[in-house]
């Protein structure tokens, strides 16, 4: 049963790293369609306290998340696989890529797919926020609280500031709201990597991205300003480099973080690929290794259940904030029109909605009315 389990994890994540195009809010939307509406691995309540915690721990929000929910199905085994199989898929695709790149000096031309892609993934994340805000909003103060955050997100406020200043205020008015009630507080190994002997200079390669992957908070979309800081500034990458790179990680499925694969191939070939890959995403691991234990802990505590509720509706309201934005730059003509709002049909109107239909449609669409 066990090795039935881990092999459903592998499958599901895979799947889900092939077709997840559109960053962070819709990666989290197909998993909540995935695996709470289809799958039945956790409730809603559950995959928001994950959501919740995830945001407020360093790393890729959407791939941590992808490791807490294998460990909820596989335990140590299905936290590491979850991550490793969503993850290949990009580093895999985002790895040739670099190999044309410096082959050729240019990328495959992508954009008349991509074109279609962004718009249809609007539908996908809107329907996420439409159920997990179902479930998120329990009372009129927490939607007020949520309306702030989105006010907050949109004003330019760091997100995880905006996160935890929503959870520890929130939190602090439910408590003393609730006039004091006693509250009980329930309050590494490393992967072993069987890899090839490796250079000083992929040795130094490996540690760049691992510091990075350390301190990135919030989405993947801030590491240009960390690689910027640590590779452009010290020499390594001109920006017009950098730039190329984050482009294929915006480009190609799973985490935009496998930019990190195509950077790392650029400095020191596939065994540079390897080490900043492993890098950038090895603390991922560690975290949600350390907090997925706690969560139900908190759960079980009052006035850390009141942050978790507010943490919930913040992270929805980021989520409402990130789909306005990703509206202002997709929507640019009638025909990006045409495919969001197709979209948004086929999901809102058909209770058996598929996010991988949705992606397919969108990209095949992009591809045929981009040349109208």
């Amino acid at each position: 049963m066990k090795e039935n389990k881990l092999l459903e994890v592998a499958k599901v994540f895979f799947k889900l790293g092939t077709i997840s195009f559109g960053g962070p809010a819709a990666h989290v939307a197909m998993m909540e369609d995935e695996l709470v509406v289809k799958r039945k691995w956790v409730d809603r309540q559950h995959f928001l306290d994950l959501m919740g915690a995830t945001n407020l721990i360093p790393g890729p929000n959407s791939t941590e998340l992808t490791m807490h929910l294998g460990y909820e199905r596989g335990g140590i085994p299905g936290l590491f696989l979850a991550g490793i199989s969503f993850i290949f898929p990009a580093v895999s695709i985002t790895l040739i890529f670099a190999f044309l790149y410096v082959k050729y000096g240019q990328l495959p031309e992508v954009a008349p797919f991509i074109y279609g892609i962004k718009p249809a993934v609007l539908a996908i994340i809107a329907g996420a926020i439409f159920k997990l805000g179902q479930k998120a909003l329990k009372n009129w103060q927490l939607g007020v609280l949520g309306a702030a955050v989105v006010a907050a997100s949109l004003w330019g406020v760091n997100e995880i500031l905006a996160l935890l200043g929503a959870g520890v205020l929130g939190a602090c008015f439910f408590y003393f709201r609730d006039k004091f009630k006693e509250d009980k507080l329930n309050f590494l190994p490393l992967i072993l990597l069987q890899v090839p002997k490796l250079s000083i200079a992929t040795w130094k390669i490996f540690f760049t991205f691992l510091k990075v992957g350390a301190v990135l908070y919030g989405s993947g979309y801030v590491l240009f300003a960390y690689l910027d800081a640590e590779l452009v500034t010290n020499g390594f990458l001109s920006r017009a480099e950098l730039m190329d790179a984050i482009a294929v990680g915006q480009f190609t499925p799973g985490p935009v973080l496998s930019t990190a694969t195509f950077i790392g191939y650029q400095l020191g070939g596939f065994g540079g690929a390897l080490a900043a890959t492993v890098g950038i995403f090895l603390p991922s691991f560690l975290f949600v290794w350390l907090l997925n234990p706690l969560v139900s802990k908190m759960r079980a505590s009052k006035f850390l259940s009141h942050f978790l509720d507010c943490v919930n509706i913040a992270a929805v309201a980021v989520m409402i904030a990130v789909l306005f934005v990703m509206t202002m730059e997709s929507l640019v003509d009638w025909k990006t029109i045409a495919i969001a709002l197709l979209g948004f049909i086929y999901t809102f109107t058909y209770k058996k909605s598929n996010s991988l239909y949705t992606v397919l449609g969108g990209a095949l669409l992009g591809y045929v009315l981009s040349y109208l």
